[in-house]
């Protein structure tokens, strides 16, 4: 089962913890449901049956081949407790209709009745259908058709003498189908007689790809396709209040038989309970403006378009150039072309945007050398590396002198050189983030404006956003904001929106359990908004990650104004704000970091001492690697690591090799001492393989520059930061 998969399962539990059991439920609280991921991420091991990948138009989605019960499964398994089917839903499908489905009747999905006649039979066709799955050859592959065949054409004949076949196989409870180059859909109306709503006014060409997006709200059904106009059906009698799922099985591509198999393309398939989910696909009221809400992984595969030719190769073949020689900027015009680089021994792909690497002379750490010995104007608590357009590599330093300031700093062949000077007040870290063409950074202060401002006023902290001026080639003050002693900032998207969130560590009474805020860019006054207010406790750190298509925001709490044994919380967004999803015992935590490695997904918490009232720090404690369990459904320990009073872990990969660098900023002696270097070793974990020397370390930063890797770190004992090159073989 693979990690969304897992998730989905996971959220599902979560929003029905706490709610007591009853007799009639329906499902309106639950999250989008993808029914496409749940059957082909089941087991990744081996292709699901059924179904074939291919592509087409440049975008790729699964072909039913046959009715088969991996395509199939309990409505219990995703509608958890409930007993009827929402009376309000989204259904959301990226499909693309082939010639066959504008004369026939075929499904997309179905949810049936099930009864003893119809498990019967499933049970006896799934291990029919296994047993050929595990045969192998030319004769299995034969025996498979003839079957098939056998199977299919009994169902047509039986489906021709009786209509009693259907009965048998239980009815059709809800279901979604194209007939006619039309879209229907079909359920249990008033004494279980079929209704069938048919959206008329809308008509599916079979040369391109469509995103439906169909809407019911009581007496009220919409459809829109492509993010146009949606069309308004204007009902005479509402959908179904009571309409009773206990007991049935969805069925994709298929009513569980072979007459009405869907023979076009499927790419995605989601049931969104209780909500419409127009706004999160559409984003705007542009026409062809499209977000996909969630797509299996194993659809995620670069696609290559065709070049068009007289000759009309079939959809999967694709025509390859390869180019020799020194690298040419990948755009959209190179998209799907191949280029190697001799240099480097390595093969790639253009994107549109980027080349991938697809085969490389992989790089391997040798040792760690010191490349820049860099003067600062006082102690650096945050360094945030970035690439802006037209300028180069640049680092944004946050430097503890109020007198002094931060600095930007610009790279060169001699390393970082000071490029501009901003003035703040106690910066603990600066962000980078991007809307759209425009660069912004956004800085922490801890501290008032100034000494002479008078003792109320001077209670007053702000953190300002500075945005970069083209014309000018400098950053310049854009917005200011409110905070309370700003630890650290995190910029991320959601569904379109972009979202900051500040780690607010304490107010000037010395108050640790104080709101962390979340603000959101509005389009309209060009600035951020308050969007949620979270509960923190000496937060230190904000951590953004997504799995899937769930997202997540995890919080570092340090303090609670007695001890450093407190909750941090890990935050999923959920109806358009973030619940609490789990909390994880820290001590000081100050940083978190996510990784993943062959899929698999971690969180490592850095801690930085144990202290309780008035009693003695300790210092030399755990910090924890965390792995996102599929089993126990919960991010649970993985490994602990000895660390000195930590404050930043940073990891990236060489090559094939994955790494974690750790801050030791302090021993409870001493502040010079070494932060190590750690190397992924499979079941053995991160085992440490270089110790780097560092005065109060406070943050670690990877970065690379023509084809060679660096890291920086910066000292918030001394007002320096040093630069490592990392040597490869």
């Amino acid at each position: 089962m693979s990690p969304m998969i897992f998730l989905l399962l996971l959220i599902l539990r979560l929003t029905t913890t706490g709610t007591s059991a009853q007799t009639w439920r329906h499902c309106t609280d639950l999250p989008p449901l993808d029914l496409l991921s749940f059957v082909l991420e089941k087991d990744t091991s081996r292709p699901t049956p059924g179904v074939r990948v291919m592509e087409d138009g440049g975008m790729r989605g699964v072909r039913f081949s046959r009715p088969h019960p991996s395509l199939s499964f309990p409505s219990a398994q995703l509608l958890v407790n409930c007993d009827l089917f929402p009376v309000d839903f989204s259904l959301v499908v990226t499909l693309k209709v082939s010639p066959a489905d504008l004369k026939r009747n075929e499904y997309i999905f179905s949810l049936l009745e099930e009864n003893d006649y119809d498990n019967g039979t499933v049970r006896g066709r799934m291990m029919e259908d296994t047993e050929e799955d595990k045969t192998r050859g030319q004769t299995a592959g034969r025996r498979e058709e003839a079957a098939a065949a056998a199977r299919k054409q009994q169902e047509e004949k039986g489906d021709e003498a009786s209509g009693a076949t259907a009965r048998q196989r239980g009815a059709v409870i809800l279901g979604l189908k194209i007939a006619g180059s039309r879209l229907h859909l079909v359920f249990q109306g008033h004494a279980k007689a079929t209704e069938n709503w048919v959206f008329r006014g809308v008509e599916l060409t079979e040369s391109q790809w469509h995103t439906l997006v169909l809407v019911v709200t009581g007496q009220r059904a919409t459809l829109s396709v492509d993010c146009n106009a949606p069309v308004d059906m204007g009902l005479s009698r509402s959908f179904p209040t009571d309409l009773d799922i206990k007991g049935s099985t969805f069925h994709l591509g298929s009513r569980g038989r072979w007459k009405g198999l869907f023979s076009g393309l499927v790419r995605q398939l989601v049931l969104v309970p209780g909500s419409d989910a127009t706004p999160q696909v559409c984003p705007s009221s542009e026409p062809g403006r499209i977000n996909t809400l969630s797509v299996p992984p194993v659809l995620f595969d670069l696609s290559v378009k065709a070049p068009k030719t007289d000759s009309h190769p079939p959809s999967y073949e694709v025509q390859l150039k390869v180019s020799i020689g020194p690298q040419n900027s990948c755009s959209e015009t190179l998209r799907g072309q191949l280029w190697f680089n001799p240099n480097r021994k390595g093969l790639y792909l253009c994107d549109g945007a980027t080349w991938i690497p697809l085969l490389e002379e992989h790089k391997r750490l040798d040792y760690v050398v010191e490349r820049q010995v860099l003067t600062t104007s006082s102690e650096t608590y945050d360094i945030e590396v970035f690439q802006m357009p037209g300028m180069g590599l640049m680092a944004a330093m946050a430097h503890r002198s109020t007198s002094s300031g931060s600095g930007v700093y610009l790279w060169s062949q001699s390393g970082f050189q000071l490029y501009q000077s901003i003035s703040t007040y106690g910066a603990l870290s600066w962000r980078y983030f991007t809307l759209g063409e425009k660069a912004f950074l956004v800085v922490s202060n801890s501290g008032g404006w100034s000494q002479e401002l008078a003792e109320e006023e001077a209670k007053e902290e702000f953190s300002i956003i500075y945005k970069w001026s083209k014309k000018r080639k400098r950053f310049v003050t854009y917005q200011t904001l409110r905070t309370h002693c700003a630890r650290d900032w995190e910029a991320f998207s959601i569904n379109g929106h972009t979202y900051l969130a500040v780690a607010n560590h304490r107010q000037p009474n010395n108050n640790h359990t104080i709101e962390s805020v979340l603000y959101r860019w509005n389009r309209r006054s060009k600035s951020f908004e308050v969007y949620q207010r979270l509960q923190t406790s000496g937060a230190y750190d904000w951590e953004f990650f997504t799995v899937g298509p769930y997202h997540f925001l995890v919080v570092a709490n340090a303090f609670d104004g007695v001890t450093t044994h407190v909750d941090s919380v890990i935050y999923v967004w959920l109806s358009g704000s973030f619940q609490v999803f789990q909390t994880i015992k820290t001590f000081c935590a100050t940083d978190w970091e996510m990784f993943q490695i062959d899929g698999r997904v971690f969180l490592v918490v850095a801690n930085g001492h144990r202290l309780h009232g008035s009693g003695p720090s300790e210092y030399a404690i755990n910090s924890t690697i965390y792995e996102l369990d599929l089993s126990a459904r919960l991010f649970v320990r993985f490994q602990d690591i000895i660390t000195y009073s930590a404050v930043d872990w940073e990891f990236f990969s060489l090559g094939e090799d994955y790494f974690l660098v750790v801050a030791n900023s302090f021993d409870g002696d001493s502040y010079s001492l070494n932060s190590v270097l750690y190397r992924w070793r499979g079941y053995e974990g991160f085992v440490p393989v270089h110790w780097l020397p560092t005065i109060g370390c406070s943050d670690w930063e990877f970065f690379t520059y023509e084809e060679k890797s660096y890291l920086i770190y910066s000292s918030a004992k001394a007002p320096l930061s040093k630069v490592f090159m990392l040597k490869t073989h």
